[in-house]
């Protein structure tokens, strides 16, 4: 199976010869895959090399131009390194443009800590107006590209080498109903599903996913909720644990409930290892998420 980033820049080239208002913009990254749409689109595909606040500008001073900017880089260089430009450039000036990541929170360890970002979404949210999608397998990046794409607000859409094994059809920005139950709700973001689906086999639990978690579906976990007495809801996050959690609370402000934010421990690891070792080190593998969704559910 190709990847979410293999998948990205075959429709990304194919995007390019369709739409001339779409632009790209690199900072090295993925260059490569791109050769032969920079030959083709000279104009619209740009390598900034490794200048990542220079990434963001340029794409703004496109998009005042009228061009749709696909940005494109690893996360922690993508958000975090320009984030003055993501908030002025794009923000402030009001103008729109998709931002595109590669990396997610562990995916190459050898890379270090620099080559991580699990804070992420959690700093766009401090921005206003962002759409974020999290994508779990590479059809549903596809999708979600594609649709980044024709829009005009800003996007940000985080690929990961973790993926589901089934890609699930993205209908709309609101969670899909997996499985139904009577006793608490899971929430499983992008590539997380498969790991609560296995976590929580056999249990009485809804699981919804998500693969939009901004706007984030008040509507769609009120509706999970139910109308009991009280609900129980965990968040399956890749990246920061506790990211949703304030969101959840203010969908269900009127009901008695509580939140578990399982995800990414603000701890360091200072070893390389595995992708597979690193979710189980935060927890995150489905024995773990078994033994900590039922303590919680039980408790």
């Amino acid at each position: 199976m190709d990847t979410m980033r293999d998948r990205f820049i075959a429709t990304t080239t194919q995007l390019l010869e369709e739409d001339p208002r779409l632009a790209l913009v690199l900072a090295e990254v993925s260059r490569d895959g791109f050769d032969g749409a920079e030959r083709a689109h000279p104009d619209r595909v740009v390598n900034v090399g490794i200048r990542e606040q220079l990434l963001i500008g340029a794409g703004a001073g496109m998009a005042l131009t009228g061009l749709r900017p696909l940005m494109h880089t690893f996360a922690s260089f993508l958000v975090e390194r320009p984030f003055e430009q993501v908030k002025l450039d794009l923000g402030h000036q009001g103008v729109g443009g998709v931002l595109v990541s590669a990396g997610g929170s562990y995916d190459w360890p050898a890379g270090g800590f620099t080559h991580m970002s699990p804070g992420d979404v959690a700093l766009l949210d401090t921005l206003d107006d962002w759409t974020v999608h999290v994508p779990g397998h590479p059809d549903e990046a596809e999708a979600l590209v594609r649709q980044a794409a024709a829009g005009d607000g800003r996007v940000y859409v985080r690929l990961s080498l973790q993926s589901n094994s089934v890609g699930r059809p993205v209908t709309g920005p609101g969670f899909d109903t997996v499985r139904r139950g009577a006793h608490g709700v899971v929430i499983a973001v992008g590539p997380m599903l498969d790991g609560v689906l296995a976590a929580t086999e056999g249990m009485d639990t809804t699981v919804l996913y998500a693969t939009t978690v901004r706007p984030f579906d008040t509507a769609g976990l009120r509706r999970a909720a139910g109308t009991g007495p009280a609900v129980d809801v965990v968040i399956v996050e890749p990246y920061l644990a506790g990211t949703s959690t304030a969101a959840a609370n203010d969908a269900l402000a009127d009901t008695p409930h509580r939140v578990l934010g399982l995800g990414v421990g603000r701890t360091e690891l200072r070893r390389y290892g595995q992708m597979a070792e690193h979710l189980t080190a935060h927890g995150l593998d489905a024995p773990s998420l078994r033994r900590r969704i039922t303590a919680f559910l039980s408790g």
